[in-house]
């Protein structure tokens, strides 16, 4: 543990122990620093995790004190997996349909959904730009560009990697239909049937689905609720099993929540440039942070074209629009090539509609309105699960996106948890679903991107209620 960990670790427990009780001032770094013997980095640091946790809060001038409600947060989930290393053929598509099936309808509380709430985005004037650019659409534009996409909507993408420190040429940019067309079609790009592919443990369901499509082998690695994969882990299994690529979300993980710190990322992405592992970077969450500044993309320490960035507005902006893109580095063409023989084009109106809404301005309005909303759900959500569920339950404290991960005691069967809690209107994404092995099987993820009401807190205490009787 680093000395910072170690320090927030100290505060936190504190907290929990209710040494240090809701609006408490904590000691101001220049105290801590003279009584802890350590840096003023090291202190902020500390500071920045527990205030990221949801357990302080910083006030203009004043210093940081103990958040009301920070000892109802479960206590974190911290402990990385240990999956086998071994690879594995994947077969999950008809849990993870069985389960998602099961829950698509508004009557039920979507806990397990993997988007945030509709009504988050401002729909009605994207609707008023999709509807002009439908009456002055210029007739040539429904064919110019059809492959890597519009024109004005790339150079849109490419302004936005600037403000995040990247420079990049628009005819480096692939629109896709959504992030995960993005990232099909750079797996696509690398691969061969049979290939074996490195991911998290957990990972996100969908990448297990397009490995078992593509008859692709996973190796899972170890990875930290917290600070994402662990490059030791990756090394040993890049040596052993000579991967064809990697397929990581190194912000805002789903389904852990994880942020992998900057220097992490520079790393990794050295590490994998060594052994010529080139890396599909999933970033549909990245926008979504909650502190000052966007997290550094892994892309952005990439030297060697290595790197193949995917996203899309759908999490951000415009669910349903399905615009997404690749940045795929030295594959660039290839994966021109695969869209021109697979889709071929996206839909044009979609592509308009958001290239006018980031030329009007407003989208980084839009964003700090909706970093907002999700972390004060995130911490009603949190509150809930410390009140709610049994002892023995761990949560993660993402400081970005929108998800969940719960650790509920040992014995809990996720599975059953899920079918029971259905059975009450209430949907949740069990842990097994998020591994190529069905591991994590006392876990859930749960979505906070939804509306904070009584109904969404009564689901919690019903499902605090199932998991304490099934412990």
């Amino acid at each position: 543990m680093k000395l910072y960990e170690a320090l927030a670790a100290e505060l936190a427990a504190a907290i929990h122990a209710g040494e240090l009780r809701a609006g408490d001032r904590l000691p101001s770094v220049r105290q801590a620093t003279a009584n802890r013997g350590v840096s003023a980095s090291t202190v902020f640091q500390a500071y920045y995790l527990l205030e990221g946790q949801g357990l302080i809060r910083a006030r203009d001038r004043s210093g940081y004190y103990v958040s009301h409600g920070a000892r109802l947060l479960p206590p974190e989930a911290d402990t990385p997996s240990h999956p086998v290393d071994e690879a594995a053929v994947v077969d999950i598509s008809n849990t993870v349909f069985e389960v998602l099936e099961s829950a698509m309808t508004r009557e039920i509380v979507p806990l397990g959904s993997a988007f945030p709430g509709p009504l988050l985005f401002p729909l009605d004037r994207l609707g008023r730009d999709s509807g002009a650019a439908a009456r002055r659409l210029d007739p040539w534009s429904t064919v110019d560009d059809l492959t890597p996409g519009h024109a004005d909507l790339r150079r849109q993408i490419a302004l936005r990697y600037l403000a995040a420190g990247l420079q990049v040429h628009p005819d480096e940019i692939v629109v896709t239909n959504g992030a995960l067309e993005a990232l099909n079609l750079c797996l696509a790009a690398v691969t061969q049937p049979g290939d074996t592919v490195l991911i998290e443990a957990p990972t996100f369901y969908a990448a297990l689905q397009s490995l078992e499509d593509r008859r692709l082998e996973a190796v899972e690695v170890p990875t930290h609720p917290r600070e994402g994969i662990q490059l030791d882990a990756l090394e040993r299994a890049i040596l052993r099993h000579r991967p064809k690529a990697c397929w990581l979300m190194t912000t805002f993980q789903n389904p852990l929540g994880g942020l992998m710190p900057d220097a992490k990322k520079r790393a990794l992405v050295e590490l994998l440039a060594r052994h010529e592992v080139p890396l599909i970077e999933d970033d549909v969450y990245g926008e979504l942070y909650f502190g000052t500044r966007r997290p550094a993309l892994a892309k952005s320490f990439d030297t060697a074209g290595l790197v193949m960035h995917c996203s899309s507005f759908s999490k951000s902006l415009a669910p349903g629009y399905r615009v997404g893109w690749a940045l795929p580095g030295r594959y660039v063409r290839a994966v021109a090539r695969r869209k021109l023989t697979t889709s071929l084009a996206c839909p044009i109106l979609p592509q308009i509609a958001v290239a006018r809404y980031l030329e009007k301005g407003g989208y980084d309005r839009h964003l700090r309105r909706l970093r907002k909303i999700l972390q004060m759900r995130q911490t009603a959500f949190a509150q809930a699960v410390g009140h709610y569920f049994p002892s023995g339950t761990r949560a993660t404290r993402p400081v970005g996106g929108y998800f969940l991960w719960v650790e509920m005691p040992e014995g809990v069967d996720a599975l059953e948890i899920h079918r029971q809690a259905l059975s009450c209107g209430i949907s949740v994404a069990p842990g097994p679903i998020f591994s190529a092995k069905r591991e994590f099987t006392n876990c859930l993820r749960l979505n906070y991107g939804h509306a904070w009401d009584e109904r969404t807190e009564a689901a919690i205490k019903t499902l605090g209620t199932l998991v304490a009787a099934a412990k």
